[in-house]
């Protein structure tokens, strides 16, 4: 599978072309992020490609990063905000065109040497410090680390989902739905029907207070085996058809067929599929079956504060 990620150069290999973009004068980091994606040929997936909290590029990220190493070793120095420039350890680094500048390179000089050690204790503690020598920027690898987390917790939640109730499972997408945002402030907005069914409906969501508009929901509590089909999808459009509603939503714990796609495709947009991956995803991001463990504020040195304006 092509990951638009890979295809990016880490900020380690970004090191000597940061360098190399200064070395006729003072430069601004953001115009300096444009330049070094011109020059990589990147698309423009590549360059509008966010970290997973969207809040920076991957590029600019990387080249940041790479920046504030090379800051961190003495090769360049911040001039005014958001501006660096060479030192003379920086042009002699780029003269020496036959070396790869990177984390290793960098450990020969002691402000480096420093930096690291600094990293390294927090309160005199001995702490290890394998961040410099991966390829991921630390963003990265914190988001990577959330990431991981969630996937975990995805497969644990989309498995304690299979194991529940038919009725469970019906009340618990309803719940979710509703924590989305669907049925307004009314307090009965969204019920499951339970044993009782409807013609096929396992749930509905009013979108007002007098329930003039709705959402009907089908929820299969499926095995990851047992996929729904497009014959699944066409008895639910017939149940939508008898209510004369124009919105429906078909949700499963396992996945849909390719055919079942093609059919709710075909039947011009009026069903939502959420399958079991997605549903899980919804249940983290909506706190739905989960609870907030910890809040990590994250802080990180402003190093444009202790510049000269």
């Amino acid at each position: 599978m092509f990951d638009l990620k890979d295809h990016i150069p880490t900020y380690q290999k970004l090191m000597r072309p940061v360098l190399k973009s200064a070395e006729d004068g003072p430069r601004k980091i953001s115009e300096v992020v444009e330049e070094i994606s011109n020059s990589l040929n990147l698309s423009s997936e590549q360059r509008e490609l966010l970290l997973p909290s969207g809040k920076q590029t991957v590029i600019a990220n990387r080249i940041h990063w790479a920046r504030s190493y090379l800051k961190q070793a003495g090769l360049v120095k911040n001039t005014q905000r958001g501006w660096f420039e060479l030192t003379e350890t920086g042009f002699a680094a780029l003269k020496d065109a036959s070396r790869e500048i990177d984390v290793k390179y960098l450990e020969q000089y002691e402000a480096f040497q420093e930096f690291r050690q600094r990293s390294n204790k927090t309160d005199d503690l001995e702490v290890s410090d394998t961040t410099a020598d991966k390829d991921e920027t630390p963003d990265e690898q914190i988001e990577d680390a959330l990431k991981r987390w969630n996937k975990t917790l995805s497969s644990s939640l989309l498995k304690a989902t299979q194991e529940a109730s038919p009725a469970f499972f019906e009340q618990l997408i309803v719940e979710l739905l509703i924590g989305m945002g669907y049925g307004g402030s009314s307090e009965n907005a969204g019920r499951a029907l339970g044993k009782s069914g409807d013609n096929g409906i396992d749930g509905v969501i009013d979108q007002d207070p007098l329930g003039v508009d709705q959402i009907y929901i089908q929820a299969k509590r499926y095995a990851s085996e047992n996929v729904v089909g497009s014959g699944d999808i066409r008895d639910f459009f017939g149940a939508l058809s008898i209510h004369k509603a124009t919105k429906g939503i078909f949700v499963t714990t396992s996945k849909f067929t390719t055919s079942a796609k093609e059919t709710t495709k075909a039947l011009g947009g009026r069903i939502v599929l959420i399958d079991g991956e997605r549903l899980a995803n919804l249940m983290i991001t909506y706190g739905i079956g989960c609870r907030q463990k910890s809040v990590v504020r994250l802080m990180e040195l402003d190093e444009t504060f202790f510049d000269e304006v």
